[in-house]
């Protein structure tokens, strides 16, 4: 990024907040603001054999580091690229006998981007290295024990040859990567695979109704010869109108939680209490603990025992995924939303929550038209508690669109990804994976749809043999987490 882009913001200090970022021009909704390579990235250590250290793509097949036999690349391009940054993690793997873990990966490559170029403004930063916050002081007795863990592995480590740094600037590199670390994505967007620091992006303060969104796009590097060659790097898109003064501002967290829980999480990982709007008003508390209107209102113990229940599935349900037991998830979750259906409303996150869980685990067993009723009843909740352009949304209601598609519901199916594929064009960008994946569908969809409104035996007759050759995807199989979080945080 050059110099020339950062002329559209600027940091300024924020009263109560410390530095943010405001805009210097107007920005309308899906309007890159800036976008940032990673100051150093790692891959997570589950995943160092199937995404590329580079560019962070999962790939079916990699070429692996022939020296230290540890990273893996999606082809020269991407190891050739890696290469500054990898020469000397290469021989102090190869020194130490094994790669150490994600959190002293990262260290390393900050030191010895440090080492390479100083610790001053690098081109395009708005503030160094030194400069970001590292909280290290307001660190917990257990946060205090895995930091100085993390510093005992990192001496281990580092090399003697390379510069030697204090103890006091490699704990402040450590608090940097604990409350600035950003989630990498693969190129679909659906799984968190590795963590970076990007110093620009950091400026920017939370609030839990933004008017910005951060991407991870994953570059094109097989377009190297060609002006549409794009390295990896962040982009801070706007999703509202922005004016000239504004604060920017991202979300560090979901919004589906009441507020009084964001400001926890807030507090607990990013030490600091949440004065937005949202939180100081409560607003969307009352639709995301709603309960059923009508004559027979159900009681407050009711409801009690009920969002108990509910919380008490959620983790038997997280146990059986963890072990693959998708049947038994299916049944955890038709005997809460039994549970659930007389006493909480539409909205009530404990019941969305069952939904979205039973949708896309249905839809992994290809049981579809159960799942496309649960999907339906999950977004419709959504889409009152959610911000209109916000990218969980918009994963959602694709998801949605696809599940309804499978169960044959061609024009509820072609409705739903046409909504999601405003949605991204504005999260994401028109040249996103994601994106484009959205737009195939939603032209297959929408030739479907016609032929579909033509004749309506002929479409199911050729949808048969269609399914045959299949060109929209079965869900890939539920994954353990929510959608990847914003900065990544170290359980």
């Amino acid at each position: 990024m050059t110099k020339g882009r950062m002329e559209s913001v600027e940091v300024f200090t924020s009263e109560g907040k410390g530095r943010g970022l405001k805009a210097q021009k107007e920005f309308l909704p899906g309007d890159v603001i800036f976008a940032e390579p990673a100051y150093a990235a790692v891959v997570f250590d589950s995943l160092t054999h199937v995404i590329c250290h580079t560019c962070f793509k999962r790939q079916e097949r990699l070429h692996r580091c022939g020296q230290c036999k540890f990273a893996y690349y999606c082809d020269r391009t991407c190891q050739r690229a890696a290469w500054l940054n990898h020469k000397n993690e290469c021989s102090a793997i190869k020194k130490h006998g094994k790669a150490p873990t994600e959190n002293i990966r990262l260290a390393a490559r900050i030191m010895w981007k440090i080492e390479r170029e100083g610790s001053g403004l690098a081109e395009g930063c708005l503030v160094s290295i030194d400069d970001l916050q590292n909280h290290v002081d307001s660190f917990g007795e257990e946060e205090k024990k895995e930091l100085h863990a993390d510093v005992e592995s990192f001496l281990e480590f580092w090399p003697p040859q390379s510069q030697q740094f204090g103890m006091q600037y490699i704990s402040h590199i450590f608090g940097v990567i604990n409350c600035n670390g950003f989630t990498l994505s693969d190129q679909r967007g659906l799984q968190a695979v590795g963590v970076g620091v990007f110093p620009n992006l950091c400026q920017a303060n939370h609030d839990c109704w933004p008017n910005c969104t951060v991407i991870f796009n994953n570059g094109n590097h097989e377009a190297v010869r060609s002006m549409f060659h794009t390295q990896m790097r962040i982009e801070l898109r706007a999703l509202s109108k922005i004016s000239p003064g504004d604060e920017l501002t991202v979300s560090y967290v979901d919004f589906l939680n009441v507020s009084e829980e964001r400001r926890k999480q807030l507090k607990k990982q990013y030490y600091f209490d949440c004065t937005c709007e949202h939180c100081k008003k409560q607003i969307k508390d009352d639709l995301m603990l709603a309960v059923k209107e009508g004559e027979r209102k159900p009681s407050a113990e009711t409801v009690k025992e009920v969002i108990q229940f509910s919380k008490d599935t959620l983790e038997k349900i997280n146990k059986a995924r963890m072990e693959g037991l998708y049947h038994e998830v299916v049944k955890l979750c038709r005997e809460c939303l039994k549970k659930q259906e007389p006493v909480l409303g539409d909205t009530n996150i404990y019941l969305l929550r069952i939904l979205s869980i039973a949708s896309e685990v249905l839809s992994y067993l290809q049981m579809f038209e159960e799942a496309a009723d649960y999907a339906k009843r999950m977004v419709d909740g959504y889409l009152k508690i959610y911000h209109p352009n916000n990218a969980q949304l918009g994963m959602a209601v694709m998801r949605a669109g696809v599940t309804h598609w499978h169960a044959g519901l061609i024009e509820a199916g072609h409705g739903l990804i046409c909504k999601a594929y405003a949605i991204l064009l504005i999260t994401h960008g028109p040249s996103h994976p994601i994106t484009k994946d959205l737009e195939v569908m939603r032209v297959q969809t929408e030739m479907e749809l016609r032929m579909f409104q033509q004749n309506e035996y002929m479409y199911y007759k050729m949808r048969e043999a269609a399914l045959k050759n299949q060109k929209i995807q079965v869900m890939p199989e539920p994954s353990n987490e929510t959608s990847p979080s914003l900065f990544h945080k170290k359980e």
